[in-house]
Order: structure tokens, then sequence, then C-alpha cells
């Protein structure tokens, strides 16, 4: 007997039947032949529960991670904004083991009973001296009447984090001080441009979190398989489009930061430190020999420009000082030790000087000294009118150049750096004939204390040809 022929004709009408397209039934058939026979491996709930576990540790080991170098970051943070505003604010007039301009910072705290009062005088030293508070009248009193510049834009936070600053750096500072390199150094403009450390450090944490991303995704995957549930396979995070997207913004912002750094700096000389014809240490000059910038700088309080001292000047002093002989050793950037003595002999070729005949031979040639600081062109700048109307200390814009064996520039110069001083010093109007009108009307209106600013510091035209 022989199987009936396939009549197609006959079967057409009964695909029309509404009971063998129903949907529903359909979709629970295929759910059942699924569930029946490709999923083969039992339901393990002790497995998968053992795997929640290691999820959740899992979790909890990058979270503490996570924690950790956020705080890290914070602290350090915090040390960084403590020395950054040190070095900004402080730097110039006082160190914090020994006394420059001001007085020595270390121990600050424990000279004043008052902590409040403490937030005041670095805020407004005027105001405070005006109160008559005894440790401000005898600090006053002390340094020559010179009287502090103002902060008034320091929050009690950041006077803290300087404060904790000079406490924690005072002994590194000491033993800096103490101990001179015998490779000496390379000035220390105070801190170094950390900016690629940072960078390279963000980029090593960015890859790890990638890593700890794609790891756990590996997890999450087992796990859910474990369950029954099927996910699909995860996508490597070389080739994954939200990290190369996540990737390409962090360089390109990156990039942007360094690139529009590089621009600011265009023209900026910070830290210029060239070689001169003769190795001339303020250290031994300015620092040890009590030195008045103004003796060999006369020209700082005459006129707009800070002369170089002529081969004269020098010859003052080193008619009779033929030797280098009691000061401390000075040494190179290369660590090579320097020969006084043969130093002042350059100058006396300079000078066309005779040592054994004490006469001149008249066969000398001027000291081509190298400019350090320099301004741009449409820049005016007055130095008589900060040393001896505003009575800035040249500490103020060259650092602690009586530290400096080798001087280098040590502010930025820049037109922001200039902004910023006159928005925060206050002009001394007392016993000061050029201030005298503005002195009436600070009478008048009941101020003790006027910035540069307010007093017209800020126009233009006082700065721009």
């Amino acid at each position: 007997m022989g199987w009936p022929k396939y009549n197609p004709l006959k079967r057409r009408p009964v695909l029309h039947q509404k009971k063998y397209l129903d949907v529903d039934i359909l979709l629970k058939s295929c759910a059942k032949f699924a569930r029946d026979h490709l999923d083969p491996v039992p339901f393990q709930p002790q497995f998968t529960e053992g795997m929640n576990q290691k999820r959740t540790v899992f979790q909890k080991i990058i979270s503490v991670f996570v924690l950790l170098v956020s705080l890290s970051g914070t602290l350090a943070l915090n040390a960084q904004d403590g020395k950054a505003l040190f070095n900004q604010k402080c730097a110039s007039c006082h160190a914090i083991d020994k006394q420059l301009v001001g007085p020595a910072l270390k121990g600050v705290e424990d000279r004043w009973d008052d902590k409040a009062m403490l937030y005041d005088w670095v805020r407004n030293s005027a105001a405070v001296i005006k109160k008559g508070y005894p440790r401000a009248v005898a600090v006053y009193n002390e340094y020559n009447k010179i009287q502090m510049s103002a902060f008034p834009e320091l929050k009690n936070a950041d006077i803290d984090a300087i404060l904790g600053y000079i406490n924690t750096g005072g002994a590194k500072a000491a033993a800096a001080t103490a101990a001179p390199a015998e490779g000496n150094a390379a000035p220390d403009a105070g801190e170094s441009d950390s900016n690629l450390l940072y960078g390279i450090l963000t980029l090593v944490l960015a890859v790890i979190a990638l890593i700890l991303l794609q790891v756990n995704s590996n997890l999450r995957k087992m796990s859910d398989e474990t369950e029954g549930a099927r996910t699909a396979e995860p996508i490597p995070f070389y080739r994954n489009k939200a990290y190369i997207a996540i990737f390409a913004i962090m360089l390109f912002l990156g990039g942007g930061y360094m690139t529009f750094q590089g621009a600011q700096g265009l023209g900026r000389s910070k830290n210029y430190q060239p070689e001169q014809p003769i190795f001339y240490s303020h250290t031994v000059h300015a620092g040890i020999n009590q030195i008045n910038c103004l003796y060999c700088h006369g020209g700082a309080q005459d006129s707009k420009h800070s002369n170089i001292p002529s081969v004269n000047v020098c010859m003052n002093c080193h008619m009779g000082i033929n030797e280098y002989a009691k000061g401390p050793q000075l040494y190179r950037e290369d660590g090579s030790k320097v020969d006084g003595t043969a130093e002042i002999q350059k100058l006396y070729q300079f000078a066309g000087w005779d040592p054994s005949k004490k006469v001149y031979t008249g066969k000398g040639k001027a000291i081509e000294w190298v400019r350090i600081h320099n301004l741009p062109d449409h820049v005016y700048f007055n130095h008589s009118q900060h040393v001896v109307v505003g009575k800035v200390e040249c500490q103020t814009c060259h650092g602690p150049i009586q530290e400096m064996d080798k001087v280098y520039q040590y502010s930025t110069l820049q037109m922001g750096w200039c902004i910023d001083c006159h928005r925060e010093r206050g002009i001394d109007s007392e016993n000061n004939a050029y201030y005298e009108e503005v002195h009436k009307n600070m009478i008048a209106e009941g101020k003790d204390y006027v910035t540069v600013a307010e007093n017209g510091g800020l126009e233009c035209s006082k700065c721009h040809y």
C-alpha cells in the first residue's frame, strides 16, 4: 500500500483558518520548545547566589578604590592649594624659617592669641593696627612700619591652607636651605609645573577604569547565563563606541587645555635664567652683605627703568676686595664649583684695572649682561612709581632675590598677575605727599583702606600706550 499523494489544493483552505494562525499560540509553542530543548543546563540557585555575592564584593572593591583615589586626590589638592597660595601671596616677603622683608612664618599661629584676629590681619593689616591690637602694632613697629599687603579675597579656609603648608613644610624647607646641593642649583621657583605628571596619572586611571568596567561586564554576563538569561557577547572596550567616544572627548579636552596653556605661555619667560659673563651672586651681595638693591639699581627710584649698574659701581667695592675667601661655596647648575676670586678677576679685565699697580690700564670694555626681565613694547611700567610712591619691595616682583646665586625671572609678569596685585594692594597714604589728596578723601569718607584699583589703577591708559 503506497503513501497517499499530497494534493496542495486540498491543504490550501486549512491555511486560511484562524486557529492555525493565532499568534499567542505560536509564541507559547516557541517558548515551550526553547525551554525543553535549547536550555539543557538546569537552574542552579546555589551557583547563582555565589555569583551574586562575587558581584557584590567586586562592586565594593571598585567603590573603595574610587573612594581612595578621590580622597588622595582631594588631600593632594588641598596641600597643593596651600603651597600655591603661599608662593603666590606670601613668598615675595616671607620665608618659613628665616626673616626676609617680613618675619619668618614658622609658628605664626602660636604668636597670635586670637586666630580670628590673625585672619583679619592677613586680609587687612591696616584695620587691625588701627584697632590697636598689641601683636599687630608690635609687628608693624618692629618692621619699620612697613604695611603688609592686604588680601581681602582670602577666605578662612584659604588662610588655613597656607598655615597648614607652613606647619608641614617648615622642616622640608629648612633641610633644603641648610644643605646646599653639591650639584646646586638650578633654582626652584617654588613649584614645578606638574601638568604633564597629572595628565599621565589621569590617563592611567582612565585605562584602569575601562578595564574594570570590562571585567564587570564579563562577570555580569556569566552571572546572567547561569540564571538562564541569554545575553549578548560583551564588546571589547577597544571596539566599544561609548568608550571610544569618552576617550576621544578626554583627549580633545586634554589637548585643548595643553594648547591653551601653551598659547598663554607664548612670550612668557618665567624661570628664565641665562648665563651671564660674570657669575654674580645676589645671595652674597644682597643677602649676606646686606647691600641695598638701590645702591646698584639706583634708577629704580628715579626713573621708569631699573638700570644695570656700570662697571665703576662694582669697582667702588672691588678695588679693595680682590678675592673671595669668606663666603659660602658657590655652584653652577651642572654642579661645578665657582671660583669667586676668578670671577673678580674677570671684573678687572672688563674694567681695565691692574690690581697689582692699583691703576686703570684703559683697556676695559663694557660687560654685556643678558637681560632677564622684559615686558612687551606696548606695556608701560614705571619703577619709581612703584618703589617710591607705592613703596613696593623689590621682592614683590623679583622674588627672594637675596637668596639667588644666579638670578632668574620669578614672576610671570602677565597682565592678570599685575591686575591681581592692583586689586589687592592698598595704597600707603600716610606721610605720602603723592596721595595727600586721596588721604583727605579717605578721612572724610571714614575709610582706612583703599586699593590701587579703587584709585584708578585699572585704567587701560595707566599701563598701555
